[in-house]
């Protein structure tokens, strides 16, 4: 299993010499084979964690005053990491997580579910009850919350009992979902959030309560002056306890609909809750993001003023920009409509599929039209990590879903944690096929998101499945990318451009695993598709027109946009050298392809011509061709040994 953390950084280099006898540093190498992307980001964390280590501060401490030594935290930290790392570690010859306490158990589920490692969570049960208890009064203060929330939730839920009896539980269904979110308003910030989760969970509740309490995500009443950051925490802390207790008692009906305990949706909400109030959280995601688009001259981060923000203050580059819903101001600049959408789509899909980590809150108050035409994206407090392993098989359900594999489909459902290691797939094959095949009797031209997670929310209520908070995010994201789009051109198709993105990396990415799904995208049954093959190499080359310049400038500006470092061709000598390589080793790939040739008892010259002219333009044959050759030798090594492994084993 490949564990990540956050987001892919190019960096090859893990951490600099110096770090070579720290403490922590030998605990991760011992304890977790980490990939590659995450060798930037754990150098910064630790390089904060020495910095705390020289002040001789207990990082954490209640007490400033209370200071250690050296070897002491580093001592404290290495087994706090030792302890994290236990969390993901896999049991031998089982492939689940290893039990590291009773306590943290919905924790465990939750990091082995991403494939994702978290050295430092701020998060956890036992923090959160060590925080409620530590002052003066805290029992006192809990029972007193905790019978005001029982109470007026108690009060609610009798009046949806007596509508089922008297029989008129549908006809106030609207009437109650506005109860409810005044309900939510009511009972205090903790609430509103869990609102405002709750209006993208439809495995939780029903559609049009969802969409009753989407108004807390754009409209939410003001606070009283008081309810401010830092003393808005320990009134979150005191809620998440409650919450993680109240949910204990939920667990067998959680288990029955939801296929997990009630605490493991606690904590997924309490994670992200606690990650938004930091405002050192929010800073190290505006770096990430600066790093991973600081070769994309179409997108603007602001930068972030690290000497002048802390955990409750955020200081960033101010950003001048255009509301993205307004389209004749965006006009008015000289933008482009449609090439500032390519621009928007082109830019979230890299977050989604390329980096991992991609901004959960892309509503029209955090997303800009520059004069430039570059976009722009503020606050980044709620933020979402997707792992390799979870990036590979969200491209995998796309592979199945256009290969019409739907039993494959069900389990990748499995995979990414909405349905329970175990569970009886079968029912759910139907309702997919019946969902994929609606949107394909419209064309993917018509395809929209927001119908088919119509369709896919009901899926959801009525089967045993959760949709983990991060993907719930991924939906939310896309919707709200998807409404922006349409605000600014109803008839803006988002296939066109995804489909054109996605063309490019399955046939460029020169990801092992990339490489795998490009095959099982061209052979179906054991046919190749040479159809296929051209549809992906013209999606590819619309993508590489599109984003040569910035598509959102017009005239000049565009022109001068050209000088970018972008990509001008459509680069496949990565590919055509594995593609070679493949060919001489494995005799599986080898065996299709030559029968892909020779399909129907002729020579299938013409689809090879037809290829080749689609690329003559894109490919420098001699300087590929030299590619190829001076990597022969590579190549003649791996066939040799692969030609001494088969004879010994027939031996």
């Amino acid at each position: 299993m490949e564990l990540t953390v956050s987001t892919n950084h190019p960096n090859n280099n893990f951490l600099s010499p110096r770090w070579n006898s720290n403490p922590i540093r030998q605990t991760i190498n011992k304890s977790l084979h980490f990939s590659q992307p995450i060798q930037k980001k754990l150098r910064r964390r630790i390089s904060n964690l020495a910095a705390a280590n020289n002040t001789g501060y207990r990082t954490g401490s209640n007490s400033k005053s209370d200071k250690i030594n050296n070897n002491t935290l580093a001592t404290t930290r290495t087994s706090s990491l030792e302890t994290e790392t236990e969390t993901v570690a896999m049991a031998a010859g089982n492939g689940k997580p290893r039990s590291a306490g009773n306590g943290n158990t919905a924790l465990e589920q939750l990091d082995f579910e991403r494939g994702v490692c978290i050295p430092f969570r701020k998060y956890s049960p036992q923090t959160v009850r060590d925080k409620v208890l530590e002052s003066r009064g805290a029992i006192l203060s809990l029972i007193g919350r905790g019978v005001e929330i029982v109470w007026k939730l108690g009060l609610y839920w009798s009046t949806l009992v007596y509508d089922y009896f008297v029989g008129r539980d549908e006809e106030v269904v609207p009437f109650r979902a506005s109860q409810l979110r005044n309900l939510l308003c009511d009972l205090g910030p903790s609430f509103i959030k869990a609102g405002q989760v709750l209006a993208n969970r439809p495995d939780i509740i029903r559609e049009d309560y969802m969409n009753e309490l989407c108004i807390l995500q754009d409209d939410v009443p003001p606070f009283p002056d008081q309810v401010q950051r830092p003393e808005i925490e320990p009134i979150i802390y005191r809620d998440l306890f409650l919450f993680r207790t109240l949910a204990s008692f939920l667990n067998g009906i959680s288990l029955q609909k939801l296929g997990c305990n009630a605490e493991l949706i606690v904590d997924e909400f309490g994670e992200k809750l606690l990650e938004e109030l930091d405002y050192t959280l929010e800073a190290r995601n505006i770096e990430d993001f600066l790093e991973n688009f600081k070769d994309d001259p179409t997108v603007k981060i602001p930068g972030v003023y690290r000497q002048l923000s802390g955990s409750h203050v955020l200081v960033m580059e101010w950003i001048d920009g255009i509301r993205c819903t307004d389209p004749q101001a965006i006009k008015e600049a000289g933008i482009d409509i449609d090439g500032f959408l390519t621009v928007g789509v082109s830019a979230a899909l890299r977050q989604l599929l390329e980096f991992g980590l991609f901004h959960g809150d892309p509503h029209p108050g955090n997303v800009f039209a520059l004069r430039d035409g570059r976009i722009a994206y503020v606050d980044f407090g709620n933020v979402a990590v997707l792992s390799q392993q979870n990036k590979q098989i969200l491209i995998d359900a796309v592979v199945h879903a256009v290969n019409e594999d739907y039993a494959e489909m069900a389990n990748d459902f499995t995979r990414l944690g909405f349905l329970a290691s175990g569970t009886d797939v079968s029912p759910i094959i139907p309702a997919l096929e019946a969902i994929w095949q609606n949107s394909l009797e419209k064309g993917l031209a018509d395809f929209n998101f927001r119908s088919v997670t119509g369709k896919f929310n009901q899926l959801v209520y009525n089967y045993p499945i959760r949709i983990p908070e991060r993907f719930s995010l991924v939906i939310r994201s896309l919707l709200t990318q998807e409404g922006i789009c349409l605000t600014l051109e109803p008839d803006f198709k988002f296939l066109e451009v995804a489909y054109p993105y996605v063309a490019k990396r399955l046939l460029t990415d020169p990801n092992p695993a990339l490489r795998e799904r490009l095959i099982q995208v061209l052979f179906k049954d054991g046919v190749f598709q040479w159809k296929r093959l051209e549809n992906l190499i013209v999606l590819a080359k619309e993508n590489v027109a599109k984003m040569s310049s910035n598509p959102a400038l017009r005239g000049e500006s565009r022109q001068r946009s050209k000088q970018w470092r972008i990509e001008r061709k459509l680069d496949l000598t990565d590919t055509i050298k594995d593609g070679a390589r493949l060919f001489l080793l494995d005799a599986g790939i080898r065996r299709q392809l030559l029968l892909a040739l020779t399909e129907d008892s002729k020579l299938h010259i013409q689809e090879l011509i037809d290829v080749y002219r689609l690329l003559e333009d894109q490919i420098d044959i001699p300087s590929v061709a030299l590619e190829v050759a001076q990597d022969l030798p590579s190549v003649a090594r791996d066939v040799m040994l692969s030609w001494s492994a088969s004879v010994l084993s027939d031996r």
